[in-house]
């Protein structure tokens, strides 16, 4: 089952044929690409406008079980979503294509920004700038609560998972796998119990104001079945993706234990298996890690990467790359650091998104027969839930390290969790935080508007000595 050939494509009235070439759907994934600002959100919203609205290259009921599928996957659901539509319609190549386009501006642009920042980034209006960035970042965190709730929590079952999921990950220090798997045993039970709440309709609501329906789309139901050697086919591009991510990782262990480069790519491999929920969920762990566990960076630091994945195209999940490089940079000790944290940061994206693309051609085939599953559709709005709560820590966890200067950990037996010392106020970032936040959701500016005035603002508090 490799996607959409060139046998079922669908003609045209004066018998062209309407379905697009791999080299029309290139362009077209170029685009997206281009315009995959805002984190994962934006993303999704970008590529169902072009794709489903505007091509209607498939309809929104295909959209949203592919993105149902990739909500449930580790790593990065957008890009993944993008893989997903790619083989539906193209096969594997048509896969990579999609998956590649999409995160290389991230890579180039990220790369260039780690060697400003590495090398300018304690000096002048650099710091400022990233200064303003932290604060629009957290505005942005904070928006995507409330966007993602809005979708997700239908109902009060969806809420109860969600402020659970919460609790779990903010009083209680649960690691995230386990909470994305009991969502998904609720959802499923749910479902199997025949719970209203569980029911189709009760989790993700439409994606856009235009319902495209399948039969009106050119990827129609008649594309869903693929012969026996087809299916063989995207198993072993499935495998060979495991193979091309396990590989460096394996060498790395054997032949540098204990390097920086063996721990990030044991690291990142870890977080592109057991990291769920899309890219704001991997940042609460990478923000614990990267940080707290393995000192690659301070937690301003984890914020000035995340504003770089904010202001540039491609994954938010791209800040790893940010995370790899610096752990890189002063951890390898080469004589050209530089080198080192490319090589480190280069890494980092590898061992993240390999695995992205093994887990799209081993698992959409059997996605694309389960489409029917009210059970397994119930499982997956669970999850959607659950994620909701890991993001709302995500932004306390921001708000803290943003607003006050030092933060102190607390616990009382199983409950522990982070608190900042009140006196430590930042109050230039508070008030550019707060100036963000009603951008945001007053004037409710673009992304550009937020990102840029934010970073404008914070050049000037430099300036003044303020920031």
């Amino acid at each position: 089952m490799t996607g959409v050939d060139a046998d079922v494509r669908n003609p045209a009235p004066n018998g062209v044929q309407a379905y697009p070439s791999l080299a029309e759907a290139t362009m077209v994934w170029a685009r997206i690409a281009a315009l995959s600002f805002g984190g994962p959100a934006g993303q999704i919203a970008v590529m169902h406008r072009i794709l489903v609205e505007e091509k209607r290259w498939l309809g929104d009921d295909r959209f949203l079980h592919a993105l149902n599928f990739c909500m449930l996957l580790p790593g990065p659901e957008a890009q993944q979503l993008a893989t997903y539509v790619g083989w539906l319609m193209h096969g594997v190549r048509g896969a990579l294509v999609a998956g590649l386009l999409f995160i290389a501006p991230g890579v180039f642009a990220i790369m260039a920004l780690s060697w400003v920042y590495a090398a300018l980034g304690d000096v002048g209006l650099i710091a400022g700038l990233f200064f303003g960035l932290k604060a629009a970042v957290l505005a942005i965190v904070v928006q995507a609560v409330v966007r993602v709730g809005r979708r997700a929590l239908k109902n009060r079952a969806m809420q109860a998972i969600a402020l659970a999921s919460f609790v779990a990950i903010f009083l209680l220090g649960a690691p995230f796998p386990a909470i994305v798997l009991a969502a998904a045993l609720i959802g499923w039970a749910g479902a199997l119990a025949g719970l209203a709440a569980f029911r189709p309709g009760g989790g993700h609501g439409a994606v856009g104001k235009r319902h495209v329906a399948d039969g009106q789309s050119l990827l129609g139901e008649e594309h869903i079945e693929r012969g026996h050697a087809a299916a063989r086919g995207v198993f072993i591009a499935g495998i060979g993706a495991l193979a091309l991510w396990l590989a460096p990782v394996t060498a790395l262990v054997l032949l540098a234990p204990g390097s920086v480069f063996a721990d990030i790519a044991v690291f990142f491999s870890k977080l592109a298996v057991l990291t769920f929920g899309g890219a704001y969920a991997v940042l609460a762990w990478v923000a614990q890690e990267a940080v707290g566990t393995y000192g690659w960076l301070a937690p301003g630091e984890m914020l000035d990467g995340l504003g770089m994945a904010e202001t540039t195209p491609g994954p938010l999940i791209m800040v790893l790359q940010f995370v790899g490089f610096m752990g890189a940079f002063r951890e390898a000790g080469w004589a050209m650091p530089l080198v080192a944290g490319t090589v480190g940061g280069l890494l980092a994206t590898w061992v993240t998104f390999a695995p992205c693309f093994a887990w799209i051609f081993l698992g959409a085939p059997w996605m694309e027969r389960l489409r029917k599953n009210t059970a397994l559709s119930a499982a997956l709005t669970a999850v959607t839930a659950a994620v909701v709560g890991v993001i709302l820590n995500l932004a306390i966890w921001f708000a803290m390290h943003v607003i006050w200067r030092e933060v102190v950990a607390w616990q009382a037996g199983p409950l522990m969790l982070d608190l900042p010392v009140l006196h430590s106020i930042d109050w230039a970032a508070a008030v550019l935080s707060a100036f963000a936040l009603a951008v945001v959701f007053r004037l409710k500016l673009g992304m550009v508007a937020v990102l840029g005035g934010a970073a404008g603002m914070g050049v000037v508090l430099h300036i003044l000595g303020l920031a």
